[in-house]
């Protein structure tokens, strides 16, 4: 029927084509559509870091002033703190939401009664969106009426209204530390049960036939052969929290002072309130460079890792 209705000439022209053509014909659009969203903002951003362009002045002359936006982001000492901020974040959420999102995916692994209903009941978190989890973990940590200070209180003793997460400088960072792992471990767990489902139970029978324990198990088997699916999962995670924004800005906003600003939270300030849009795309343009850099040479240890 369908052949019916093709027009001759339409149908001549396709049986006319090579089976590459065909395929560059669908993808193309695809392809258009990405350079459009992707590449050319980037190119975009990198001709803007070379000029004095100000996004609230678009009728004013646009001067180059080659790398000196770059030499003042790189010798700008607030934005190395604002590095050193989000660097203590990605390594303190990684390492938390690996730990406790791999022992959970080992948990699960073991199929337990009832081990499907509680893998629906630790995913739910990262099904949220992050505006509901911010204002829900805003409200949680509230010193008077939120429940956070009263669970700390019932196990330490100390008075709920005398410490605010939010409001101090030593408590706030590991506030969004919390919720980003509190969010986020699930997608660990995920990576890590992927990775254990797919450990061969033959390999298991032959350790037991050799009289290896289960910790011997655990530490030459089931650790080494996970360890692609733990480095992806860190790889993703990192990627993410290097970006982080919108969590930081519903809790915090950056506060108190600038004790959580992260660089995401400097680069929205210094392209959307200070109107330094050249410095700006100079500063996106490093930490692009930076991200790229740090992810090509951790894919390149995760494929020797897989090569093993």
């Amino acid at each position: 029927m369908l052949a019916r209705a093709t027009p001759s000439t339409i149908a001549v022209r396709v049986r006319g084509l090579s089976d590459r053509a065909i395929a560059w014909l669908f993808i193309t659009p695809t392809i258009a559509l990405l350079l459009a969203i992707n590449i050319f903002p980037l190119i975009w951003a990198v001709y803007l870091s070379f000029t004095n362009f100000r996004a609230n002045r678009p009728n004013a002359e646009v001067e180059g002033v080659g790398l000196r936006n770059y030499q003042r982001v790189l010798n700008d000492a607030d934005i190395w703190i604002a590095m050193q901020t989000t660097a203590h974040f990605v390594f303190w959420t990684i390492l938390l939401q690996t730990v406790i999102g791999f022992a959970l995916a080992y948990l699960i692994d073991r199929k337990f009664r009832g081990h499907a209903f509680w893998t629906t009941v630790i995913l739910i978190p990262m099904m949220l969106s992050p505006a509901v989890v911010g204002n829900f973990w805003r409200f949680l940590y509230q010193p008077q009426i939120g429940l956070f200070n009263y669970i700390v209180s019932f196990f330490t003793g100390i008075p709920p209204s005398s410490f605010e997460m939010l409001g101090s400088v030593n408590l706030a960072p590991w506030a969004i530390i919390i919720v980003d792992t509190w969010m986020w471990t699930p997608y660990v767990m995920l990576i890590c049960l992927a990775g254990l489902r797919s450990i061969p139970d033959y390999i298991y029978e032959a350790a037991e036939v050799d009289r290896a324990s289960a910790w011997r198990q655990f530490w030459s088997i089931t650790v080494p052969m996970a360890l692609p699916f733990i480095m992806l999962a860190v790889l993703f995670r990192g990627i993410e929290n290097f970006k982080m924004f919108d969590m930081v800005m519903l809790l915090t906003g950056g506060g108190p002072g600038s004790t959580t600003e992260v660089a995401s939270i400097t680069l929205k300030r210094e392209a959307f309130e200070s109107w330094l849009t050249g410095r700006s795309s100079a500063f996106a343009i490093v930490l692009f460079v930076a991200v790229f850099g740090l992810a090509n040479i951790y894919v390149k240890a995760l494929n020797k890792v897989k090569q093993r």
